[in-house]
């Protein structure tokens, strides 16, 4: 592993607490808080904003796959559960956006090790992912600002659809701005003037 991490560990157990911070060290991480249940666990997250989540499922009134739901509502974190059971509907619960690894107790530091470079690893692949499709997504919203503007070009102005086009380019040169900032000045005047 070659950056150190900054973790949040949560577990109803205080003594796997230690364990697991300790693995972590000598891994090269540092633990950044610690919760004992799923209600601390989101506070902590969104106080510390960790690299990686990594806690138990079963603990107190909140438990962890809830605690992680909450969580990736408002900030994109890889999280790991760590638990003593394994039974199919708790790993079906626990099957969420950012879950990135399932490990079954007792977990060796060697599990750990490599479910941290497998999640993180996914993690940032997801993120370029969204990266992208947050890219196309606005690509796509400025063309269809563009092609509405090159629209109210035709009709209001008697343009061809390569005029309108040609016009919206040679507005936005002569004011030094960007196409689509013209497409949207364009709609909005349209807008005021019906």
């Amino acid at each position: 592993m070659s950056a150190s991490l900054r973790i949040l560990l949560a577990d109803d157990d205080a003594a796997l607490v230690a364990l697991y911070a300790k693995m972590l060290k000598a891994l090269g991480n540092t633990v950044v808080a610690t919760a004992s249940d799923g209600v601390e666990l989101i506070a902590k997250c969104r106080e510390h904003h960790p690299d990686l989540v990594i806690t138990d499922i079963k603990m107190g009134d909140l438990d962890g796959i809830e605690a992680a739901r909450q969580i990736c509502q408002t900030e994109a974190v890889p999280i790991l559960f760590v638990s003593g059971y394994s039974d199919t509907e708790l790993i079906e619960r626990a099957q969420s956006d950012y879950v990135l690894g399932y490990l079954i107790k007792p977990v060796r530091k060697a599990d750990l090790e490599a479910a941290i470079a497998i999640a993180m690893g996914r993690f940032q692949e997801f993120q370029i992912l969204r990266m992208e499709a947050d890219h196309y997504r606005q690509t796509l919203a400025h063309r269809k600002l563009i092609e509405r503007a090159k629209g109210i070009l035709m009709t209001k102005a008697g343009l061809g659809e390569a005029d309108a086009f040609a016009r919206l380019q040679g507005l936005a040169r002569d004011k030094q701005q960007k196409l689509v900032e013209i497409a949207e000045t364009i709609i909005t005047a349209d807008g005021i003037l019906r």
